[in-house]
């Protein structure tokens, strides 16, 4: 079977997979109180970071360990005029759900949106979609590329929203921008898949966009889900992470400062101790 062909079996069945997560109510992952959830920044096509990250996970013998993956695609090319090679990543993110459906989970993110949706994003002078494409072709070929495209595509629209853990963290790509707290409606991560509102100004597309967030709204969400603290990506930070409010971890993994969370859904944290556990992906052999 040409790589193309392997390619497309398996985004279609990480997909089928991940609608039958038995985690999902909805949109939603929740995770019992016990095991450990170990939670990802944007990663953007950082390959070295995803091996170290399978490494650290060894969930062939860690039964009861799950990680969570977002913002995969949309790396930065290494020259000028070359094609987005993320789908890489992509793939071998696939691969490892079909290979541990029950341990490993992605969430929604603005760029995986922006892809399925064919929502241009600029960056740098690039239109970051159309490269993502071409890295496509350029990786896989061209024979069965448009297939390819479409496989991709239900693979991004079976992600889930969020997730949380019985001991109260709630795990997002972003949150909603301020600007939306009146008019954001939290159940929306209950939908399933099939009805999920992806579009443009829709509560998901709100959900994982948002940059600006208050005490105001967390507060609000935090009540909403049930929930203490929040640990999401979206937006950069150049040594890893960043925290905000005393309730917020925000982490990067797309760079060689990236850094990750294991929590153990067993314990109850207070907000130091949950920010003393974040690791870098430097120290991981």
């Amino acid at each position: 079977m040409s790589l193309i062909a392997t390619a497309i079996d398996t985004f279609r069945r990480a997909a089928e997979l991940n609608r039958e997560d038995p985690l999902r109510e909805g949109s939603l992952l929740c995770f019992a109180n016990y095991g450990q959830v170990v939670m990802t920044g944007d990663m953007h096509g950082h390959r070295k970071n995803f091996e170290k990250l399978v490494r650290y996970c060894r969930l062939e013998t860690t039964p009861i360990r799950h990680v969570i993956l977002h913002e995969l695609i949309h790396q930065e090319p290494e020259s000028l005029g070359a094609a987005d090679r993320s789908v890489e990543l992509l793939l071998e993110a696939a691969q490892w759900k079909t290979f541990f459906p029950d341990q490993v989970h992605f969430l929604q993110s603005n760029h995986e949106l922006a892809q399925l949706q064919d929502h241009e994003i600029t960056k740098g002078g690039r239109i970051v979609t159309d490269d993502f494409e071409r890295g496509i072709a350029e990786v896989m070929g061209t024979a069965q590329v448009d297939e390819a495209i479409m496989a991709i595509d239900d693979f991004i629209a079976s992600f889930p929203v969020a997730g949380r853990t019985a001991n109260g963290i709630f795990f997002a790509h972003s949150l909603p921008d301020v600007a939306y707290i009146d008019r954001f409606d939290p159940v929306c991560v209950h939908a399933p898949p099939e009805e999920l509102d992806l579009s443009e100004g829709g509560p998901v597309y709100q959900m994982v966009w948002g940059r600006r967030h208050t005490p105001a709204l967390i507060e609000k969400l935090a009540k909403a889900y049930d929930v203490e603290y929040f640990v999401i990506g979206h937006q950069p930070q150049e040594f890893g992470y960043d925290t905000r409010f005393n309730r917020v971890i925000i982490l990067a993994s797309d760079h060689n400062h990236g850094m990750f969370l294991p929590v153990d859904c067993r314990k109850q944290y207070t907000f130091d101790e949950l920010v003393d556990r974040i690791r870098p992906f430097a120290g991981v052999p």
